[in-house]
This record gives structure tokens, sequence and C-alpha cells, in this order.
């Protein structure tokens, strides 16, 4: 992108838009066994024989916990106002219950005030899905229990550093733990329930309203919400059933989140999908929508490609099936993700839609209205074919042009007379600052400003990382 076309794209952000870069914990800090963390679900499901690309390790991903300095000195450089990051729950707490790992928290102290030095301000995720090892064996997100044990967990980070965090992510897309994780056996923990997995929404919603109640009740001075990935959902064709499933694939990918969470009330489940909600309904009891329904800051949204439904089952079921898709778990899926073939696509095959952020900005907007909290886009980005060494710079040209377009169109959606009008855009999160280790895709995706190298952990900064810094110096 040429210096006038940032310059013209720094001229749309308003002057309290917040722009930052996120990571999570366990796709970059490595040392699983350092300094009495314990094991996470994610850590077992990893060592099982096929499950993540190319039999890749997490066990030091991109060594963060040891180059922490390095890394946040990177983002120092990049300008931003804010750095999203993740506390591993199992390094603070390694049972996710009983007592608290004294070091785990201290590393996480360091950040924060590392941040704080630089002028940036800390946005935290309680929630990037690595759940304690001992809480998964008792039933992870399947049980009501692991919603209270998260509660005091939450309770215990807001005292220490609720004076210190700008605001604060609960859980971070409980759809796709609910889908990959508990549904189709894709992510960690690996189970193949399908919609016996959905009390794993409910129990996560009411972490979220539990751990909602602890921060405020600890004092925290930084705004409290929680995120989502959501996508415009579409129906393949004007056939009744692509039309019928594209429906409740967007009750379940969407509206299953969304409406508890700020409308207080599950949607209206179609009469003829009943009987398959029926052990969502089984996991509510009387009180939990007026926890799960807390007053919000702000509502994240994760937001990287729409959605195309077609019935019959078929590859791309579920979206990031990546290696997996021959999982005989989405031949029992009676739809499946059709393609955008007006698209270019990204290297995980994700359509390249931009305008389709606009749409889901507006699909927001016209669902819940009044009830809508200002947004943030706490997460958008794209991997692409890069090569495992960087011999030299890396032009990732196509991530730029991703980035650049994707942010346009929020903003402008939200502008007076776009389609999303009257939504509160606060801030844009760039995922991810390092390339790491990309969940079932394992080193197989690159999504970083910053190149990786996995066998000398050398971090090369690329295009992207220095057009994000020009951005940042642009508008100010």
């Amino acid at each position: 992108m040429p210096p006038t076309a940032v310059d013209r794209l720094a001229a749309l952000l308003p002057q309290d838009f917040s722009l930052g870069v996120a990571t999570a914990a366990f796709q970059i800090e490595g040392a699983v066994d350092d300094d009495g963390r314990g094991p996470s679900g994610w850590d077992e499901f990893a060592h099982r024989p096929g499950v993540i690309a190319g039999g890749a390790s997490p066990a030091v991903a991109a060594d963060h916990y040891h180059r922490m300095e390095e890394d946040l000195a990177l983002v120092e450089r990049l300008g931003v106002d804010a750095y999203r990051l993740s506390i591993s729950w199992p390094r603070v707490q390694p049972d996710g219950r009983g007592p608290w790992n004294e070091k785990g928290w201290a590393f996480y102290d360091r950040i924060l005030d590392r941040l704080l030095a630089a002028g940036i301000r800390p946005v935290v995720t309680l929630y990037h899905w690595d759940t304690p090892l001992p809480l998964e064996h008792d039933g992870g997100w399947l049980a009501r229990a692991t919603a209270e044990r998260f509660a005091e967990y939450a309770a215990e980070a807001g005292r220490r550093f609720g004076d210190r965090v700008s605001q604060w992510v609960t859980v971070n897309e409980p759809v796709t733990v609910t889908l990959n994780g508990y549904g189709l056996g894709i992510h960690a923990p690996g189970r193949e329930l399908l919609f016996g997995a959905l009390p794993c929404v409910h129990h996560q919603l009411l972490a979220h309203g539990l751990a909602a109640q602890a921060l405020r009740a600890a004092g925290v001075v930084g705004g409290v919400g929680i995120t989502n990935l959501h996508a415009p959902v579409f129906p393949d064709s004007r056939h009744p059933l692509d039309r019928l499933h594209a429906g409740v694939f967007d009750l379940i990918f969407n509206r299953l989140y969304a409406d508890p969470v700020l409308l207080g009330r599950y949607p209206r489940i179609p009469w003829l999908t009943r009987r398959d909600f029926r052990p969502l309904a089984s996991a509510i009891r009387p009180g939990d929508l007026r926890i799960i329904r807390q007053p919000l800051d702000f509502y994240g949204l994760n937001y990287y490609y729409p959605l195309r439904i077609a019935a019959g089952s078929g590859p791309g079921s579920a979206a990031s099936a990546g290696h997996h898709s021959h999982l005989p778990t989405l031949k029992r899926v009676p739809f499946h993700l059709a393609e955008f073939p007006e698209f270019p696509r990204t290297g995980f095959g994700w359509p390249i839609a931009p305008g389709h952020i606009a749409i889901q900005l507006a699909e927001l907007r016209r669902r819940y209205g009044r009830m809508l909290p200002p947004i943030v886009v706490t997460e958008n980005g794209a991997s692409f074919p890069e090569p495992d060494r960087a011999e030299g710079p890396i032009d990732d040209g196509l991530r730029i042009g991703y980035l650049a377009s994707h942010l346009e169109s929020a903003l402008l959606a939200v502008r007076p007379g776009g389609p999303a009008e009257g939504v509160r855009l606060m801030g844009w999160f760039v995922w991810t600052l390092l390339d790491n280790f990309e969940w079932a895709a394992g080193y197989s995706q690159r999504f970083g400003l910053v190149h990786v190298d996995f066998e000398t952990l050398e971090r090369t900064p690329k295009a992207s990382f220095e057009w994000l810094r020009r951005l940042n110096a642009a508008r100010r």
C-alpha cells in the first residue's frame, strides 16, 4: 500500500479509535513445563497422533515466555494504542482450582508493567482455550463446575491486575470451542458430540457472566466484555434445504451466543430441530440468563470470512476443518460449507471478502439495536504461504491488502449513511503479532506481522508490520 493510501486510511480513523495487535498465550508462549505451569487440555490433545498438521508440538511455539522483552519491544515499535494478550489459566492455577502459581502471575505482571511503561494499553483475555487439564478431565465445558472455577480465577485476576488493565475479555470465541472442540473433535478436547456439545454454549456464557460479576466486584477500572467469532451466513442456493440449514447454522454460529449475552434469552429454535437442541435446554437453570446478561462496556467481534451453507455432507463441513476434513463426524453433519468462487482465498482457504465485515456489523445493529454495546474488532487477519526461513525481507502484500480493505470497510460501514450507521466502532486488533502455533494447523499457517523461524526462533518483521507502523504514525 503506497504512503498516500496509508494517509487516506488514517484519515478515516476517529480520534478515539484504538488500533492494536493481538496474541494468545497457548499459541506463542511455549515453556509448557516451566515455572509451575500445569498442563492444559490442548497440551494433552496435541500429543494425540494425527490431530495436529505435520505432527507439530506446541511445547516451544514462538518461545514468547523466554522472549517476552524482545516481543514487547516489537509491539512498542509498532506504535499501537493497545496490545491484546491472554493469561494462560494453567500457568497461574495449574489445577484450575486450589493454589495459585506465583511465578505464573509474575510473568503477566511484568508484561503489564512493560506495556504501561511504553504507553500501550493492556487488553487481557482470561480464557483463550487453554483449560487446565484436571478441569477438562472432570468434563471441561460440559460441566457447570468449570464456569464456577472460572469465576474464581477471574476474581483473582481482577484483584491482582484490576488497576492496570484497560479492557477485559472474559471468554474468547465460545462458538469455536463448542463446535470444533466438543462437537466435531477438530480442536481440544477432541470430543465428537455434535448437538450433544450444546451444554458447552451455556456453561461458557455462564462463565462469562460470573466472571464479569467477579471482575466488577474486584473493583477493576477497565471495561468488561466478551468476544466471539461472527460471520454472515448465506444459503448456497434458493433451495429450501439450503435455506433451512443456513438458518440453523446462523443460529448455532451467531445467535446462540449473542442473544443471551445482549438480550438475556436464547433465540427461538425452529420446530424441525428442537429435538437436536434439547441438550442445551437441559443445562439451563433458573436465574442463569440474568447472570449471563451482564452490562457490557464493549462487545468483541472476531471477524475473518463469510459463510455459505449447502445441504448435504461434504468437505468443509466446519470452518477451519483443515486436514481434518476426512473425519467421520463431518459426514454426519447434514450440511457443509460451500465455496465462494467469486472471491480470492487466504492460505487457510478462507474467502477474502472485505465488504462482508460491513454486512456483519449491519447485522449486529439490526438484531440488537440499542442493546448493542460499542464494538471492538478484537481479531482480524489472514494467513498466506510464506517460507519457513526468512532469507530477506518478506513482502506480504496480500496480508496488507486484506487488513487495509477490511479496516476500511468497517470504518465506512459505521459512518453516516453506511449500512451499519449507529454502531459505535471503538477499535480494531490485527491477528496477530507473531507467526505462531495455529491450533490444529500447527505451524502450517502464518498469520503474523512478524515472521518466526521455528527452528532458530529468529523474528523478522514483514512488510505488513511496517504498514501498520506507518498507519499508526500517519494518524498522529
